[in-house]
């Protein structure tokens, strides 16, 4: 589920991502995005894809419930919305207010 937090940012990203308790996987293959998760290991976990644009955070987060099916598939059992993702939306927007 996207949402974005339109402020200017007082600390930088990596900061802001330890303080609501992500850890930094990387970049993306474009390297547009950063990769986050919480916890950093093990499942079921939060997995964050990170834009800035300019003063603003643009957030993609969902729920990962399983590690990846089959070997080298990167796909998974992933909720994009539900009361899981909300609640941690609602968490990070207090946090980082």
């Amino acid at each position: 589920m996207k949402f974005i937090l339109q402020r200017p940012l007082k600390d930088n990203v990596y900061n802001l991502m330890r303080k609501i308790g992500y850890s930094f996987w990387g970049k993306d293959e474009n390297g547009s995005e950063l990769i986050f998760s919480r916890p950093p290991r093990g499942y079921p976990r939060f997995h964050l894809f990170l834009t800035v644009k300019e003063e603003n955070l643009i957030f993609n987060l969902h729920l990962d419930q399983k590690r990846p099916s089959y070997k080298g598939s990167p796909a998974h059992a992933g909720e994009h919305q539900g009361k899981s993702v909300a609640e941690e939306i609602e968490r990070i927007k207090k946090i980082l207010k």
